[in-house]
C-alpha cells in the first residue's frame, strides 16, 4: 500500500510518499497524490529529517529509499547519493560515476526525473563551469538549497 503525508517546508507544502517501507516520492504537487493519506512512522521520520536539513542541523538523510525508475535512472540517483553535503558534481562527473563517461546529457534527463529531490540530492549537480544548470523544482529553490549547504554558484 502506498501512503502519503503532507508536510510543511520553507518552500510550501510537500507531499511525501512511502510504499512497502521505503520513501518513493517527494513532490510539491498535491494534485498528483495517490495512495492513502496517513502519517506512518517512516513518513514522520522523513519529515523530521527534512526539517532538520532545512534548518541546517542535518547533512545526511538516513531513510530507506526506493525511487521508481529505469536501471539507468536508478544508477544515476545512486550516484547522486554519493555527493557529500556541501559539494557538487557536474553532469559529466555523475556520468563517469555510473561508468558511462559519455552520457552527461542522458544523466541530465535522469537527474531531472528524480522522484525524491532534496533527499536524493539532485540540487548538487551543476552544469559545466560551476553554472547552476536546471532543476525540476525551479532555480530559485535550487539556489536556496545550495545556500543551505554553503555552496556558491556562478549564476
Amino acid at each position: 500500500m502506498k501512503y502519503y503525508s503532507l508536510i510543511q517546508t520553507p518552500f510550501g507544502t510537500a507531499v511525501l510518499s512511502e510504499e512497502d517501507g521505503a520513501i518513493v516520492e517527494l513532490s510539491f504537487d498535491a494534485h498528483g497524490c495517490c495512495g492513502m493519506q496517513k502519517e506512518t512512522p517512516l513518513l514522520r521520520m522523513a519529515a523530521k529529517q527534512l526539517s532538520e536539513y532545512f534548518s541546517g542541523r542535518r547533512q545526511i538523510f538516513d531513510l530507506p529509499l526506493n525511487p521508481i525508475g529505469t536501471k539507468f535512472q536508478r544508477d544515476v540517483w545512486n550516484a547522486l547519493l554519493e555527493i557529500p553535503f556541501g559539494e557538487t558534481k557536474s553532469y559529466a562527473q555523475v556520468a563517469a560515476a555510473t561508468g558511462r563517461d559519455k552520457a552527461a546529457r542522458p544523466v541530465g534527463g535522469a537527474v531531472g526525473k528524480n522522484p525524491i529531490p532534496i533527499i536524493i540530492p539532485c540540487h548538487r549537480v551543476l552544469a559545466a563551469n560551476n553554472k547552476i544548470g536546471g532543476f525540476s523544482l525551479g532555480l530559485d529553490m535550487k539556489r536556496k538549497l545550495l545556500k543551505i549547504e554553503s555552496i556558491l554558484v556562478d549564476n
